[in-house]
């Protein structure tokens, strides 16, 4: 019996009904409605958000929160798969699902007041209320500590001063999340559209994730009630929590992507003739083949693997750190070997190689840099932080 190439180790059959069920849900989706449109979406640098309705309708947004808000209340490794799946159509899709779902929907969850999740979660999971999440500053990156934005207390109201940076459906947003400096440390504030001195600019001339709306957020003395502040959550574990619930989706999303590379180049090598026999037939095209599923393959078990101790409470952020590291670093390299194994082919969206490589540049980069990750689990190592 032959092996399924995408799923060396049979990863699919360690999977319950329910979990197979979500990720079989979402390929559909994928194959259906996302890889038809996204090359020209990509080109085009537009975010396909006529898909939005269709995403919410599946259940995709705030997938892992209690049903009570309208939410599928799914475990960490559905959840997992509709990142996996999502990705293996374009990261952007994915990124648009991981901002709305991890990085708005559950601080608005994890550290607002009942009435907050009432009034903001049941819409964000109908896809009627977009959010982006609003803590990268333009001289922080990797040092979000190094916050400038502030939040001032006037009466009943804060006031808020400052900007954020490469910020994933900010131009789209009915509301941001924004975590600014206070005089009782870093605390989240929830920022609607239309508010005064609330501005959203998109940035241009991208070269990767153009399948995505990408922002800087400016605010210029927004008064914000205090009726919009979380008040569950001080300091920097506040945002940093909210990133390890992404980060945890994005493990997944760059399996789907390299999957979609490998999948692409299986079917090119054995139709490309060359030298009077298949690409496929080379020693060569082989061995990089069956070192991109050795790859797959490993990430698939990490990210499962992680995915239970998620649900079982026991997931660490060193953890989350590890697998983030691995499998973009995985997926990065396989999109560049698919795209070279491609030839000239391999440089037009026509193919899907050049665009997940590209993708993966930010992918790699955002919510913790390969570095930042590697540092953090040397830190775990050696009990000495070299940051």
């Amino acid at each position: 019996m032959a092996l399924n190439p995408y799923d060396l180790y049979d990863v699919r059959s360690l999977l319950s009904d329910e979990e197979r069920a979500v990720q079989d849900t979402v390929a559909r989706f994928t194959d259906e409605r996302v890889i038809p449109i996204i090359g020209d979406a990509f080109d085009q640098g537009r975010f396909p958000k006529e898909l939005v309705p269709e995403i919410a309708a599946l259940g995709l947004l705030g997938s892992s929160l209690p049903e009570k808000y309208g939410c599928a209340g799914l475990n960490a490794v559905s959840y997992g798969l509709i990142c996996q799946e999502l990705e293996r159509g374009d990261s952007g899709i994915r990124s648009f699902v991981s901002v709305q779902s991890s990085l708005c929907m559950y601080p608005i969850y994890a550290y607002g007041t009942e009435e907050q999740r009432e009034r903001w979660l049941p819409g964000m999971a109908r896809g009627e209320i977009i959010g982006c999440f609003g803590l990268t500053e333009p001289h922080g990156g990797s040092d979000p500590a190094n916050m400038k934005t502030n939040a001032k207390r006037d009466g009943g109201d804060w006031v808020l001063n400052g900007s954020k940076m490469w910020i994933t459906n900010g131009n789209l947003a009915d509301i941001a999340i924004v975590w600014a400096q206070t005089d009782d440390g870093i605390q989240g504030f929830v920022v609607e559209k239309g508010m005064p001195g609330f501005a959203a600019q998109e940035i241009k001339h991208k070269m990767s994730l153009r399948a995505s709306v990408t922002s800087s957020l400016f605010f210029d003395n927004v008064r914000v009630p205090e009726a919009n502040r979380l008040p569950n959550v001080k300091g920097l574990k506040g945002p940093l929590g909210c990133l390890t619930q992404a980060r945890y989706g994005i493990t997944w999303g760059p399996i789907g992507a390299a999957i979609a590379c490998l999948d692409e180049v299986l079917g090119y090598t054995k139709e490309r003739i060359l030298f009077e026999r298949p690409v496929a037939a080379t020693q060569s095209a082989q061995i990089k083949m069956a070192e991109m599923a050795r790859r797959i393959t490993m990430a698939q078990l990490l990210v499962v693997q992680l995915g239970r101790l998620k649900d079982a409470g026991n997931m660490q952020p060193t953890q989350v750190s590890l697998a983030k590291w691995n499998n973009c670093r995985m997926a990065i390299d396989i999109a560049r070997e698919c795209r070279d194994l491609l030839g000239g082919a391999g440089i037009t969206t026509e193919h899907a190689a050049i665009r997940h490589a590209l993708n993966l540049e930010s992918v790699i980069t955002y919510e913790g840099t390969e570095t930042v990750h590697q540092l953090v689990v040397g830190r775990e190592l050696t009990g000495i932080s070299a940051f």
